[in-house]
């Protein structure tokens, strides 16, 4: 997975925010995709996959957006107070279009008009905007003046020159009056590269589901996520997320489920079908899902909570399938500071058992006649959640007719 990034300066020379671009691979220098696809695997990318805070620290992040989005066609599953949403130049703006956009300002997003450029037909959203940019490199520059000065009759908007390539045009904007600064000259776009799991379709496409029927069933629901690691990390991802403005930090799918809500939840399934991820296979899940499941059983048997074992659990397979340390997956998470302390340090009860089903996976005969639980109830744990996953995986991969 890839986003591009660019940095945005105020006239300080500091980082205001970052532009989130669209890149197909590690080398991209521009765009392959457009459209709402292209946004669709940004958003996906940069909220549940690098994460925000990787990405833009506690800096604002401008996101390219469609018409779909503006007009709620598509859902902005995401809290208002670290996002700027770019209006594209290639939106057409109409009534439904300038309604919209007020109905985003209104609950608390900021506007820029990317690329604008006076008399295209965005004039209606200059009194909604907060960021007008304007591309220095193809306006002529008795027309830049021009339209600085149009601008500055609307004392709201913050002026952005973009697409600055030399020394001179980025003295000449600042003698304009220009606020922030974006180009060549100060910041070339930089690709932030990451490895994730993709959920499965079908997962994707039975969760949005189950969320727009009559009847919610919050059972299924978390039933559904718990079989796809990759889903319960990216909602865990979502829940947890600064700009979602939650109060607390989940510690399980279930919590993730019931702090996000319905609305949240239905967002991000329909933006993740929309991102259109490859399929993982089976045989790539189904070890997340035992050693998940098996963290939960012995949780039981030991006293101690099971959907936050199976969370440690999850964590652990999926880093290891990654490639990655699982401490660094559960910093990025930003978990319970118990799951955390699990994965990272191997501390609490969590980490105890943590360590206990890595012995029994690795056939570590010592330590498992010392733990505290014994051995043939750890090999009815495992057992248990090998049947568990086959249950789980198994209508997932029957054979269909051709």
């Amino acid at each position: 997975m890839h986003v591009g990034r660019q940095p945005i300066f105020d006239r300080r020379g500091d980082v205001h925010g970052y532009e989130l671009l669209f890149r197909g691979d590690a080398g991209a220098v521009e765009a392959d995709e457009r459209g709402a696809y292209a946004t669709s695997r940004v958003l996906i990318t940069a909220f549940t996959e690098i994460g925000i805070e990787s990405l833009c620290g506690r800096g604002l992040c401008f996101v390219n957006l469609t018409r779909e989005f503006l007009v709620g066609d598509l859902p902005l599953p995401f809290d208002h107070e670290q996002v700027v949403l770019e209006v594209l130049e290639t939106v057409t703006i109409d009534d439904t279009v300038v309604a919209a956009v007020a109905r985003l300002v209104e609950q608390g997003y900021r506007i820029a008009l990317d690329d604008y450029v006076f008399g295209l037909g965005h004039e209606p959203l200059l009194e909604l905007a907060t960021y007008v940019k304007i591309d220095v490199l193809e306006t002529p520059p008795d027309e830049l003046v021009a339209t600085v000065e149009r601008c500055r009759k609307y004392p709201n908007l913050i002026l952005v020159a973009e697409r600055l390539e030399t020394r001179e045009q980025l003295e000449h904007t600042r003698a304009l009056g220009f606020d922030l600064f974006q180009g060549y000259v100060l910041g070339r776009p930089q690709v932030v590269s990451g490895t994730a799991l993709s959920p499965s379709r079908l997962a994707r496409v039975e969760l949005l589901g189950l969320l727009v029927g009559p009847g919610i069933p919050l059972n299924r629901v978390v039933g559904l996520v718990t079989s796809d690691p990759a889903l319960s990390l990216r909602l865990m991802a979502a829940a947890n997320a600064d700009a979602l403005g939650l109060p607390v930090k989940v510690s399980s799918v279930h919590e993730a489920v019931l702090l996000l809500g319905v609305d949240r939840l239905r967002d991000w399934a329909t933006l993740m079908l929309v991102s259109d991820l490859d399929d993982p296979g089976a045989a790539q899940l189904s070890g997340a899902i035992t050693r998940a499941r098996m963290c939960q059983n012995i949780a039981e048997r030991m006293e101690v909570p099971g959907e936050p074992a199976f969370t440690v659990g999850l964590i652990s397979a999926v880093a290891d399938l990654l490639g990655q340390r699982a401490a660094e997956l559960a910093t990025r998470l930003s978990l319970s500071h118990e799951v955390t302390d699990a994965l990272v340090d191997g501390v609490g009860p969590l980490g105890e058992l943590l360590s206990l089903v890595a012995a029994y996976e690795a056939s570590d005969l010592p330590m498992l006649l010392a733990a505290p639980l014994p051995v043939e109830e750890t090999a009815l744990a495992y057992l248990d959640a090998v049947a568990y996953t086959g249950h789980i995986i198994a209508p997932r991969t029957r054979p269909t007719s051709p």
